[in-house]
């Protein structure tokens, strides 16, 4: 059973993953989407999306576009790189990433279009040993079964051998009920096939990584995204739980914050420092004791060096953030 960090746009980069492979226990790294257009021409800030730090042999570089030209080029170029392979990106629902013709959109395409891309992405690893995998929802919102596993057959047939399904349509929002047994059914159709089947989505701790077993117990994989922001330990934790061990651990959250700081200043162009931190401190700030609090303090920061003091005067004024004793 894989755990795998989830793509998520401006924070699974090299950054965030440092942060997260400090405390073991994570299989695999997605990057965030690479727009595939924007890599083949040369755009100024794609060079820091294909980082692999820190574990280049654990890294799936996720590719996202309209063209399937655009996302051939791009998976020839990046499947010379370190890495497991090449993912492509037929899940992301957002709106404007929709309209744009990629992401999700390809769901909803000629079944004829989206396997000529799809064959051109394969066409273009070919020899390169790298992986072709998909992440992706049940469909748009005309969803059937009939639809949906129609698609993921001649995906299959096209050379793709992993799925990453998150179990919503594209219209559907994230406190909509996720359908894990769909995970289950794409798991056993392709028992004898060779393909694996992960499942995305409600995990963010031991117990509903019971629940999604229980759902799914043929499932390869669990892809976590959220929770581990908030969590960068969470990996570790359900490694531990999956070996029937518990996790003992003291985390100095001021520091990790500190440190997550630093590895952007590192990996990360200036130009998005602030709008990383910003989605970044979204998500760990809840855990805290005053999280609002925290957030809106690290929303309004100003630039990295104003955030560190915000840091340092919060767990001065809560000092018993400061250490999480786990269990």
């Amino acid at each position: 059973m894989k755990l795998i960090c989830a793509p998520v746009a401006t924070v699974t980069h090299a950054a965030f993953r440092s942060i997260v492979d400090r405390f073991g226990g994570c299989d695999e790294y997605y990057s965030e989407m690479i727009n595939a257009a924007t890599f083949v021409n040369g755009g100024p800030f794609e060079k820091y999306y294909v980082i692999p730090d820190p574990a280049p042999e654990k890294t799936v570089w996720q590719i996202t576009g309209r063209k399937a030209e655009h996302l051939a080029e791009a998976a020839s170029m990046i499947g010379k790189l370190s890495g497991i392979g090449i993912d492509i990106n037929m899940g992301c629902s957002a709106p404007d990433i929709i309209k744009s013709g990629a992401g999700a959109a390809w769901l909803s395409k000629d079944a004829s279009e989206t396997r000529a891309m799809v064959r051109s992405v394969r066409d273009a690893l070919s020899g390169s040993g790298k992986r072709l995998s998909v992440k992706l929802r049940l469909g748009d919102e005309h969803f059937t079964d009939e639809r949906f596993f129609s698609l993921c057959d001649m995906l299959v047939s096209e050379g793709v051998t992993l799925f990453a399904l998150h179990p919503r349509t594209s219209k559907e929002k994230y406190r909509s009920p996720l359908r894990w047994e769909y995970v289950e059914r794409l798991a056993l159709r392709y028992a004898d096939d060779g393909v694996s089947v992960v499942l995305n989505g409600g995990v963010h701790d031991p117990p509903s990584l019971h629940d999604a077993l229980r759902a799914a117990p043929h499932a390869s994989g669990i892809m976590i995204a959220r929770g581990a922001i908030e969590k960068p330990w969470l990996f570790a934790e359900l490694a531990a739980d999956l070996r029937h061990e518990s996790f003992a651990a003291v985390i100095d959250r001021k520091r990790l914050a500190l440190d997550f700081i630093d590895m952007l200043e590192k990996y990360q162009p200036e130009e998005f420092w602030k709008t990383r931190m910003q989605r970044f401190f979204t998500y760990y700030c809840r855990g805290f004791s005053f999280a609002y609090y925290f957030q809106t303090q690290m929303q309004n920061a100003k630039d990295t060096g104003d955030a560190r003091d915000r840091i340092r005067d919060y767990f001065q004024k809560q000092a018993d953030d400061v250490l999480l004793r786990l269990p």
